[in-house]
């Protein structure tokens, strides 16, 4: 299993979770409207959640219904994909 990083991270940015992973896995370009996190590189340590300011960061297995699509968006992002949500 992998983190994702949802809705509540689109145009805030607070990039808390990039300074504590310990396996950089957290990116995102400055012209990004979220950060995405590397399901390869991802050890499932949640370090990242617990520090997100605005709770936009869930286990895969624990996402929200509506949100579930971020998996991909994530996934996608280090693929070449780029595919950001709205």
């Amino acid at each position: 299993m992998t983190y994702v990083i949802t809705q509540p991270c689109v145009d805030i940015k607070d990039g808390a979770c990039v300074d504590v992973c310990p396996v950089d896995c957290i990116e995102g370009e400055a012209e990004d409207r979220q950060l995405f996190i590397d399901p390869a590189r991802c050890v499932d340590c949640d370090l990242c959640a617990t520090v997100c300011p605005v709770d936009a960061i869930y286990r895969e297995e624990e996402l929200p219904p509506e949100w579930e699509h971020f998996t991909d968006v994530n996934a996608a992002y280090f693929t070449g994909g780029k595919d950001e949500a709205s």
